[in-house]
């Protein structure tokens, strides 16, 4: 506690708890969901970001931003083949300065 009533403003906590959305991934389509992460730092969470690697490497290319709710789906991967996914938070102050759970999908 800051003793003066002051709150930190600073960066949000990365999400939490990103898992594949079973109901929504199929043959041609993974979905994701997550949770927010404890705290947004002072202000409100804007939206996510989510990257994305094929599994066995660590060259993770940003694959989505502006998100502004807690899942995602995306067509635009090759069906059949592994990826690692993670997800970020953002605020007036910037992205959080880590990222969630990562999750292989295939």
């Amino acid at each position: 506690s800051e003793g003066n009533g002051a709150i930190l403003m600073t960066y949000p906590d990365a999400p939490v708890s990103l898992a594949n959305d079973v109901a929504t991934t199929s043959s041609s389509t993974i979905g994701l969901t997550w949770t927010a992460g404890a705290e947004d730092g002072g202000t409100p969470v804007i939206d996510y970001r989510i990257s994305a690697a094929a599994s066995g490497t660590s060259s993770f290319a940003i694959l989505a931003t502006g998100i502004t709710t807690t899942s995602y789906a995306t067509t635009t991967l090759t069906a059949g083949n592994s990826y690692i996914f993670k997800v970020e938070s953002r605020n007036v102050f910037g992205y959080s300065t880590s990222f969630s759970n990562e999750v292989t999908i295939l």
